[in-house]
């Protein structure tokens, strides 16, 4: 499944995406990826437990993976400590083969 977000994500927006990740958990829904390329700015609240619902997905047999970050948004994700809890991807398109093939589709990047 792949959650396509947009705009500027405050705390409350961010603690609404983790839950719903939640949820896709409880509903079977382990393999996932969020697209920010239309992302404009993302709480530094939320990266700490969008990594902890990435540890559940994987538990269960999944990962969750990121795609479209922008240089600011890599930014904020490496600030709140969470640089290598992801894979991270230049197209969502990449991240959802990465599950379909069972292998890491690498993008080179200024962040990996």
């Amino acid at each position: 499944m792949t959650m396509v977000l947009d705009g500027e994500l405050d705390r409350a927006d961010v603690d609404e995406i983790v839950a719903m990740i939640g949820r896709f958990g409880e509903d079977g829904v382990c393999e996932l990826v969020i697209d920010f390329s239309n992302v404009t700015h993302f709480d530094y609240r939320g990266v700490k437990p969008l990594v902890r619902r990435a540890e559940v997905l994987r538990e269960l047999g999944g990962d969750l993976k990121l795609a479209g970050m922008s240089p600011y948004l890599h930014a904020i994700f490496r600030s709140a400590g969470a640089h290598d809890a992801f894979d991270y991807f230049v197209a969502a398109d990449e991240a959802v083969r990465s599950f379909e093939r069972g292998v890491l589709l690498y993008s080179p990047g200024p962040f990996r």
